[in-house]
């Protein structure tokens, strides 16, 4: 979600925006012609998604906003329509959604929204200036799109590390055939919290950048000029360290789980010590619609006293498993069903190798407020990640060899802050520089090869990949360090689609590529 700097660039794309996005398709030295995401192909692919017909329409307001966290805490943040999380939109699976942003941030500030999981049109996908101008403050912009895969989804902008703040919201794609029995759901929604309370995501981003400040744009990848530094960075040699953390190791995750030091962290937008709550009856079935939307910050979640059987990872079924807690990564989701028990039980999310919680409830029956510290057995016991679960079926891709594998080397590390895919961090003011070519029609195999020491959740744009040949379906995995993860993906939705790491703050710093259809 990088910006360059957006003050410095993203300021001018809005003239020279349409420019750019007709260019895309247009042969340049050096460059392979690319689809455009507006062309013919792209609105061939969108005429065969299984529409029903129906159009659903919802307003989304970007704008400033004095958030209640619970337990007296206010943050000063900017949110969809003041809510944190913004509020849910659910559609059927097929339906048609017309979502129109207003953009009311202060200043120049652009936004826009990204629909992610979804595969839809390549020109909704909310990316600038890759598939659409950035959304002007005091401007209005609509997306409409056919969302015909039903699961567990989310929106938040594409636009420098805006994910960090409140803006975000769940989106739920029902399935008309729906073949789980439950009888009730519940939407959790995760994330870590600086904003507003200790400082602002701009503010960790200089800090943990702060060496890149001067560096050229055009040969290195992003650049933020030392006259958009915030007051928290240092003004000396040595580099300040209000907002970063150290000795977050995991062993589920390796030495590095996280940088970023949160004082809170979230469920359905309220504190441990304050906590949202869902209130039930014995013997319920629920299905758990679990979001991460952190930005630095990976969940082992639990519910005390209960087990958890997994049926969807990334909107897509899996074979069932039972399990004592989830590892769950920024931008992944997962689906579970639960049959609760009678009184009161913690729901915690602990922010892996960050040792702190953040706490829900489910009250079935009477009971007190557990200790907001509480730290259930269930987090010790059977902790199952996404490798080691398999695809339904119904949706597991048919046998075959790749047409074409791409090596998708992960680079950088904490003490350059030059993350990178291929060792080359990306260029907002040249993004169809060095694309990873596909042709429509491939199968194609992305070999995740991470030579850092620290993991990344790899997310892909328009597409849901297989890991390996009978593992989930996902659009966001994570590669370990000094790993490697090879997923496959159809080719099946022409266009231009990012590829990166859901890590804000290495997004931010340049570990993205484009993976585009040739023409």
């Amino acid at each position: 979600m990088n910006s360059i700097n957006r003050r410095t660039v993203l300021a001018g794309l809005g003239a020279a925006g349409t420019g750019l996005l007709a260019a895309c398709g247009k042969d340049a030295p050096d460059t392979p012609s690319l689809l455009s995401p507006n062309g013919s192909q792209v609105a061939r692919a969108e005429k065969k998604r299984g529409a029903t017909g129906r159009v659903q329409s919802v307003n989304v307001t970007a704008a400033p906003a004095t958030l209640d966290l619970g337990a007296g805490v206010l943050a000063k943040s900017w949110a969809f329509s003041g809510l944190v999380p913004g509020k849910e939109i659910r559609i059927s699976a097929g339906d048609t959604l017309t979502a129109e942003l207003s953009n009311q941030l202060p200043g120049a500030t652009t936004t826009s929204l990204h629909w992610h999981g979804i595969s839809l049109r390549s020109d909704m996908d909310g990316v600038p200036p890759v598939t659409q101008t950035p959304v002007r403050a005091g401007s209005n912009f609509t997306y409409r799109f056919v969302a015909d895969k039903p699961g567990t989804y989310f929106f938040h902008p594409h636009v420098g590390i805006q994910v960090d703040r409140a803006m975000y919201a769940p989106l739920i794609i029902e399935d008309p055939k729906e073949p789980l029995a439950y009888d009730d759901e519940w939407v959790v929604v995760l994330d870590d919290w600086l904003d507003g309370v200790t400082g602002t995501p701009d503010d960790v981003f200089t800090e943990l950048s702060h060496h890149m400040a001067g560096m050229d744009m055009k040969s290195t990848g992003p650049s933020r000029p030392a006259s958009s530094r915030s007051p928290s960075a240092s003004s000396g040699d040595r580099p300040s360290t209000r907002f970063r953390l150290s000795g977050t190791a995991s062993p589920l995750l390796g030495r590095d789980a996280g940088d970023v030091n949160y004082p809170y962290h979230l469920i359905n937008g309220r504190v441990a010590t304050d906590p949202a709550v869902y209130t039930g009856t014995p013997g319920r079935r629920v299905r758990l619609r679990i979001i991460n939307a952190g930005a630095d910050t990976a969940y082992r979640v639990a519910l005390g006293g209960h087990k958890l059987t997994v049926t969807h990872t990334d909107g897509f079924p899996v074979e069932h498993e039972e399990v004592d807690t989830l590892l769950v990564a920024m931008g992944e989701r997962y689906d579970v069903l639960v049959t609760l028990d009678d009184g009161v039980f913690p729901l915690v999310a602990l922010a892996e190798g960050k040792d702190v919680t953040g706490m829900a409830l489910v009250r079935t029956g009477s009971g007190g407020l557990p200790d907001p510290a509480v730290r259930p057995r269930e987090l010790d016991g059977r902790t199952v990640t996404a490798g080691q679960l398999r695809a339904s079926d119904s949706v597991r891709l048919e046998a075959k060899d790749p047409d074409q594998v791409l090596r998708v080397k992960l680079t950088g590390s904490m003490g350059a802050y030059d993350w990178a895919i291929n060792g080359k961090r990306f260029d907002m003011a040249d993004p169809t520089s060095n694309p990873l070519l596909v042709q429509e029609g491939q199968r194609v195999r992305l070999d995740f090869v991470n030579a850092t020491n620290m993991w990344h959740p790899m997310h892909l744009h328009g597409h849901t990949y297989q890991l390996g040949d009978t593992g989930p379906r996902k659009d966001t995995t994570i590669v370990l360090p000094r790993s490697k993860v090879s997923v496959l993906f159809d080719a099946d939705n022409p266009g231009q689609w990012m590829l990166h790491c859901h890590n804000a703050y290495h997004s931010e710093a340049g570990m993205m590529a484009l993976v585009a259809y040739g023409a």
